[in-house]
Formats: structure tokens, sequence, C-alpha cells
């Protein structure tokens, strides 16, 4: 074993005594808890302003009329909630729990690439600023939903829309290395022995979801790149009268977007794969099927990127191809759901709140997924398509899907992170209080679309008013039912019961099972009782 020199000593000791205090603490961490702690608290902060805009959209359709804003701010504040909620909310709070929990759960000391780390977090702040800054621009912030569609984006926009491009760039940038620390860290820092069909299923859907965001977040760079030069700099890459083409944009933008819906979604997959079987207490029903469906919906993500251009004038062959890839993503997530319930099956069941929204998320993702069955068929979704029926159907896959998903977790490692027990009553609170709300927020939504509301408009006619004004009310409850996680998070970070080494008695260590054995235990009588 080598030793230490008396400099290497005294090194040491003058670099662990000046090590940064307070603010700089933070600014200059390389600590993976740490990062993943900024990022949990960014993506929050985040959630709560994308959550106050959808509170302006809810509030404008509370009756038909135009009463609060006019129609362009409308038009901002769907869009900027949902760039918000997307690159702001979901994914920095996956990265952050990638951050805190895979080097634990494969033995590593930290992240592979720590410095990269610090400051893959440290430019999102910026990009948000850069952002929201836009809204207070003349001629106001980008008012063109967040798909950005040519020419909306490109020949009608406000000027401003070149600082929504380059918040983009940075949101990107952010994103891919914080995919390829991921990718290393899982590569090579793994524990000796820990091979590959033995890794927690949250640091298989990360890995899987880190190869995504690399692959297809450059694509979005291009198509924010030739909006941004058909804007300002005179190509005519998506204008038809030089030649170019709107419904390219499409192609290209729904290519980086069909898979980052999956991006949104995987990490959630392996969270819940974690929580079910902890609060089950038994193994994970079928391992390495929950990896392979995981490989199999990511590489499947690739091929549906047009069941959201089937009103576009596609040849019949194009969306008979597109809808049966769609309907075959369905199979895989089929299997992950019967997994879980199948782990749950003659479980010896607890319903503390983690559980509790895990068991919500398997519910509400399902019929998420199952209304998702109904936009791939391509002739009903002539009928569906840009209608309130497909917000209800994309809310509950990363509302009741991502979002819940991502409490869960938080509920779930809390005691792990901060060392004290959360207040189980406000807890339940909270998930009773959420689950109401969301679906009377969204649940409604379906009938609109189906009796024909368009979506993205500040009015509408008067036959939609009374059910409008439901899903406002669910709206206001689910954001006002946020401010109880709040609370209970700073009440648990400022002290209370102190977590126990197992938190989760008699449940703890489950998430870092091996495969599951061969499951007598689960469909038949076991072996003692015959």
């Amino acid at each position: 074993m080598s030793t230490l020199t008396q400099d290497q000593i005294a090194a040491h000791d003058e670099h662990h005594h000046c090590a940064p205090k307070g603010i700089m603490r933070w600014l200059l961490t390389t600590n993976h808890k740490d990062i993943g702690t900024l990022y949990l608290w960014f993506s929050f902060i985040m959630f709560l302003t994308g959550g106050a805009m959808a509170m302006v959209i809810r509030a404008e359709l509370f009756q038909p009329g135009l009463q609060l804003v006019e129609p362009n701010f409308f038009n901002q504040m769907t869009t900027v909630h949902g760039l918000i909620m997307v690159f702001g909310a979901v994914m920095p709070a996956f990265t952050g729990l990638a951050n805190w929990l895979i080097p634990m759960m494969i033995g590593a000391p930290d992240m592979a690439l720590p410095r990269m780390n610090n400051w893959s977090f440290w430019i999102l702040p910026f990009a948000f600023t850069i952002l929201l800054s836009s809204l207070f621009m003349e001629g106001g912030g980008p008012n063109f939903g967040w798909t950005f569609y040519a020419p909306l984006s490109t020949t009608y926009s406000p000027d401003s829309t070149a600082l929504f491009v380059f918040s983009i760039h940075i949101m990107g940038i952010s994103s891919i290395m914080g995919a390829i620390n991921v990718i290393v860290t899982i590569v090579n820092l793994r524990a000796p022995g820990m091979t590959w069909m033995k890794l927690p299923l949250f640091v298989w859907t990360w890995l899987i979801t880190a190869f995504l965001l690399i692959a297809v977040m450059p694509v979005l760079a291009g198509a924010v790149t030739m909006v941004l030069t058909d804007k300002f700099f005179g190509t005519s890459f998506f204008e038809a009268a030089g030649g170019g083409d709107p419904v390219m944009f499409q192609h290209i933008f729904w290519f980086f977007g069909h898979p980052e819906v999956y991006i949104m979604i995987l990490p959630s997959f392996g969270i819940i794969s974690a929580i079910v079987p902890a609060f089950s207490r038994k193994p994970l029903f079928g391992y390495s099927s929950m990896v392979y469906a995981t490989a199999s919906i990511a590489i499947l993500s690739f091929l549906v990127w047009a069941h959201h251009m089937f009103t576009t004038g596609m040849p019949v062959f194009a969306e008979l191809f597109f809808m049966y890839c769609t309907m075959l993503i369905a199979v895989p997530t089929g299997v992950k759901v019967f997994n879980w319930v199948a782990t749950m099956w003659r479980g010896s069941l607890s319903f503390e709140t983690p559980m509790l929204f895990a068991v919500a998320f398997i519910i509400l993702f399902t019929i998420g997924g199952f209304s998702g069955l109904m936009l791939a068929i391509t002739p009903a979704d002539f009928q569906y398509h840009d209608t309130y029926f497909v917000v209800a159907h994309f809310h509950y896959v990363l509302v009741t899907g991502a979002i819940f998903s991502i409490m869960a977790a938080a509920y779930y490692w809390l005691p792990k992170w901060t060392g004290h027990m959360y207040s189980e009553k406000l807890g339940q609170w909270h998930f009773w209080c959420s689950v109401i709300s969301v679906n009377v927020l969204f649940f409604p939504m379906h009938f609109l679309g189906l009796a024909g509301m368009p979506r993205r408009i500040p009015d509408y006619s008067i036959q939609f008013a009374d059910v409008n004004q439901i899903v406002s009310i669910g709206g206001f409850a689910f954001g006002l039912s946020q401010l109880i996680f709040l609370v209970l998070v700073i009440k648990c970070i400022r002290g209370g019961e102190k977590a126990p080494a197992k938190p989760w008695e008699g449940s703890e260590g489950l998430e870092w099972t091996l495969p599951s054995p061969a499951p007598y235990h689960s469909f038949t009588t076991p072996p003692e009782v015959k």
C-alpha cells in the first residue's frame, strides 16, 4: 500500500480546512449528493413557476368570454408553461434523482465526471432566466406552443424567439453532459461483482434514458437553429415561398419529441420498480423482462414520431406504419404494468405515502396509456387531433405519470437524504388532495375533446362552459395541494423524528435485490402449505 508524504498530508489538511462554506459550497460543489439536491430544488421551483402559469391558463378558461388576459399573453403562458414543465421540472428532477441514487446503487464513490456534473447543473438557472426574461421583452415571449411549429415560430413570432432558441441550446447542452456522465459512471464505476443483470432497475432505466438523450438532443438543437436562421438570417428551411417545407419542421421536431416523451417516463419506471417491491415485501416479478421491455420501448420510440402528424397528409402506407408501431409500444409497457401488479400480488402490502403514489402512478399512467392507444388509431386521430382529448392524454402520462413518480421517489428517499422521517400525516394529506384534484382537473378534458373543443385557445363556445369550470376548480386545487408538499419537505429537512438505518422496516434492501427467483410464492400455494 502506498504511503503519503508529509507534503501530501499537509496539502490534504489545508484543503480540508479551507473547504468552501455558504453559497460557495453550492457553487463549487462536485459532490453528487449536493448536485442532486440542487437539481431537485431547482426542478421544484420550476414546477411551481410552470404551475403558476397553468393557473393563469385555467383562470382565463374558467368561463367563456375574454376576461383576464390578452389572447397573445395566453399563448405565451401555454408555451412557456409547457417548456418549463418539460425542460425545467421533469427532466432536472430525474437528473437530480440520478445524481443522488446511481452512485449509491452501483457502489460508486461519486459520479465519474464530477466537475462536468457541477457545470451541467449551473448552466440551467441561466437558461431559464433567459427564457423567463423573454416574457418582459417588447412583443412578449414565445407564443407559438412548446412544439414551436413553423411558420408560427419563424414568420409570425416575436423577436424574443432568439432568447428562446438560446435557452433551449443551453438546456440541451446540460442534458447531454448529464447523460454522458450517467453512462460513463454506470459503465465504469460499478462495484466488483455487479454485473449488468444485477443493476437496480432505476439504474437500467437511466442508462437507457441517457442514450436516448444523447441521440435526440442534437436533433432539437438542429431544429431550433434552423428556426433561428429562418427568422433572422433569411434562410427558407421551413418557408414554402423560398422552397422550404413547414411539414419538414414537424418531422424533425417529433423525431426529437417522441423519444423525449419517453425520456420523461423511463426513469419513472425505475422508481416504481424500486418502491413497489419494497412495500410488497417481495422481490420484483420478472426483472429481466423489465430490462428488455425498457430497451424495446426506447428503440420503438424512434419509429413512431409521425403519429403526431396523421393530419398532415401522409401517404396511407406511412400512416399505417406509424399506427402499428405506436400500438406495438403498448406491449412492453403492458409487460411492465403486469410485472408491477404481479409483484404486489400476494405481497405483504402496506400503504405509506411512497406506495400510495406508486399505486396511483400504475392506475393513472395506464389510463394515459389507453388514451394513447386511442390516439394511435389513424382514422380516429383525425377526430381527436388538436382537441382537449390530446391534452388530457399527455397530462395523464406526464402529471400522474412522471410527476407522481418523482413525488413517490421524494417520499421514499427523503429519510435517507435528510436523516429525518417526514410527517406521514402531511404526506397522506398531500397524496389524497393531489390524486382527487388531478382527476377533477384532467379527466373531464377527455369529454371536452370528444365534444370538439380545440386546444390552445383563450376563448370557447358556451356549451363547454360547465366542464371548463369543473376543470379549472380541479386545477386550482391541485396547485394548492403542492404547497402541502413544500411544507412537508421543509419540516423534514429542519428536523423531526430521526430516520432509522432502515426507514422502511422489513422492506429495506429490496430495491437492491438480485433478479427475482422463480416466484412460486406469487401464483401457487407455497410448498409448506401443501
